[in-house]
């Protein structure tokens, strides 16, 4: 592996888009490669079979680039197929979301009552469940599950901010209120995308990011295998991002260049 390798991140879709801006923030000296599988989304509803085989995919275009870590930006993906894409990588390390997400939500919670909303895959897993519940040792630790499968489709066509998304929020997390959580695991890159208005209906609530803990972990690791790029070689302009999608890479520069804040240039449409 070369330290002047990119890192490549996949998603199914727009979702990504959020660890890889808690990547930047991070680790803003790296060059990044970014899938976007805009044609499957959402992967949240199909079966593991199928998520294992879209990761592999995934994965294989990802090595053929050279890159220095994976990072399985999906929690569908970390939750059902992480294992398939440890194995298709090899010698290239793998970072999945689970284990940094459910680290954070034990440091954060105070009640020790835990909210997890995933896609109806990563709920059915119970990949969050068993993590907290392995790492939580002598702490007794209460999780709350909730699938919220509509909101990966209101992210993908830019509808987080309309009244709609607010009626389906209210309706997904009044139940987790009741359970009166303390901190919440958006399982789901999408979600941070409605964070505040999940956050306005829970307020008061610890959010965790799964991807902004998953590129502090990215970090050490880099740092432990010394292949994080010299400081020297930070780019001034703007992020060194090559982005691919397999569908509609003009409403993925849209949403991309607007979440993100920089020009994104024009993603390159790929078949899997």
């Amino acid at each position: 592996m070369n330290i002047n390798s990119s890192i490549g991140i996949f998603d199914s879709g727009l979702g990504g888009l959020s660890v890889l801006k808690q990547f930047i923030r991070f680790l803003p000296n790296e060059s990044y490669i970014y899938i976007g599988d805009t044609a499957r989304v959402p992967y949240g509803n199909k079966s593991p079979e199928t998520v294992a085989k879209y990761a592999a995919e995934c994965t294989e275009f990802l090595l053929k680039r050279d890159v220095k870590l994976i990072v399985a930006a999906c929690n569908t993906v970390s939750s059902v197929a992480l294992d398939t894409v440890i194995n298709v990588a090899g010698d290239v390390p793998v970072v999945g979301m689970i284990k940094p997400g459910a680290n954070a939500a034990l440091r954060a919670t105070i009640n020790n009552k835990i909210g997890i909303i995933g896609t109806r895959a990563t709920i059915a897993s119970k990949s969050y469940q068993n993590e907290i519940e392995k790492i939580s040792n002598v702490k007794t630790v209460s999780s709350y599950p909730q699938a919220c499968p509509l909101f990966v489709p209101f992210v993908e066509e830019g509808l987080q901010n309309s009244p709609a998304a607010k009626i389906l929020a209210e309706d997904y997390l009044c139940k987790l209120r009741n359970e009166g959580i303390d901190t919440l695991i958006l399982a789901c890159t999408h979600y941070p995308l409605l964070s505040h208005l999940i956050q306005e209906i829970m307020p008061g609530i610890n959010l965790i990011d799964s991807g902004e803990h998953a590129s502090v972990s990215s970090l050490r690791l880099l740092a432990e295998l010394k292949l994080l790029r010299d400081e020297s070689e930070k780019f001034i302009d703007k992020p060194d991002i090559k982005f691919y999608v397999s569908d509609l890479p003009q409403n993925f520069y849209q949403q991309a260049q607007s979440f993100l804040g920089f020009d994104v240039g024009t993603p390159e449409l790929i078949v899997l």
